[in-house]
């Protein structure tokens, strides 16, 4: 994230003069991605260097690395700015700088970023979750606008349930697919193959789910009311690992709620099956807790 956030405002126009690590050989690695004239520096030695940085580490170093840059002389009258891109935290996890005279805010990219190559093209055009003093944001607009991004003001009252949303869109995704690969690697599916199998699937339902809504998008046995066909797939998930039979029963019992709040689907007289689908969802997980209790034992 960090490389990738470099180098894309260096390229629109924010001077970026230098990249801190703990680690050296990091530091160098990621100033060159950042840029030709971009200097790595330690963090003590990056408060001589610029008034505005951008934290770009992991949630449980912010506050460290907070210290380190107020301990550096961050702060004073230099009307110093700090931004971290942490979604779980708001601008109380900066306030060793805050502390001193420091304005402190938040710039959470929405969207998952495995490798600075892959975030280049992905970190532009997208939104950014914002937080923080009026200088803090001023800077924030500022970088949203140069990525051609869309900004979204994020209080600290409600930054666990918008970043709760953001795991559940992005990593429970990655997990939803990896317990798909496994069933098909259950009927003997090389995972490979599986993965290229499942991709336009995958990448269908989130389009139609996101352009349409998801209640729209929604196909499938539950939608449908078929009885039967979720029957015997809670059969086959007795020969799958507990976490996948519980993540297919959880998930079925929530489409089930989302059917019941979509008013054009209530009107298709569906109630009835959905009530015996929820009854089986939730015998499944009992029935299957027990077994696991009764293995454990024996």
């Amino acid at each position: 994230m960090a490389q990738a956030l470099g180098r894309l405002l260096a390229e629109a126009g924010e001077p970026v003069v230098a990249v801190a690590s703990r680690n050296s050989a990091r530091a160098s690695e990621a100033a060159a991605f950042a840029g030709s004239q971009v200097r790595a520096v330690s963090l003590q030695e990056l408060p001589r260097l610029a008034n505005r940085v951008l934290i770009a580490v992991s949630d449980d170093a912010i506050a460290s690395v907070a210290a380190t840059l107020a301990e550096g002389g961050l702060g004073g009258e230099n009307h110093c700015i700090a931004l971290h891109t942490c979604g779980a935290l708001g601008p109380e996890a900066l306030q060793p700088l805050a502390a001193q005279g420091v304005a402190c805010g938040v710039i959470h990219p929405l969207q998952t970023v495995a490798t600075r190559e892959q975030g280049l093209a992905a970190l532009r055009g997208i939104t950014f979750g914002i937080d923080g003093n009026v200088q803090a944001l001023g800077w924030a607009e500022q970088i949203v606008q140069r990525l051609s991004g869309n900004a979204l003001r994020v209080s600290s009252q409600h930054r666990a349930a918008y970043h709760a949303a953001a795991v559940v869109a992005s990593n429970y995704v990655a997990g939803t697919v990896d317990a798909a690969v496994r069933l098909m690697e259950q009927t003997g599916v090389d995972r490979e193959i599986a993965l290229r199998a499942l991709a336009p699937l995958v990448e269908a339902s989130a389009l139609n789910a996101v352009t349409i809504g998801p209640a729209e998008a929604l196909t499938g046995p539950i939608d449908r009311g078929d009885i039967e066909t979720v029957r015997s797939h809670l059969a086959a998930l007795e020969k799958s690992p507990q976490p996948i039979a519980n993540l297919y029963q959880a998930m079925g019992l929530y489409l089930v709620d989302m059917i019941r709040r979509d008013r054009t689907r209530r009107k298709q007289g569906t109630g009835d099956k959905l009530s015996e689908l929820e009854r089986m969802l939730i015998e499944g997980v009992h029935a299957n807790a027990g077994q696991t209790e009764e293995n454990q034992r024996s």
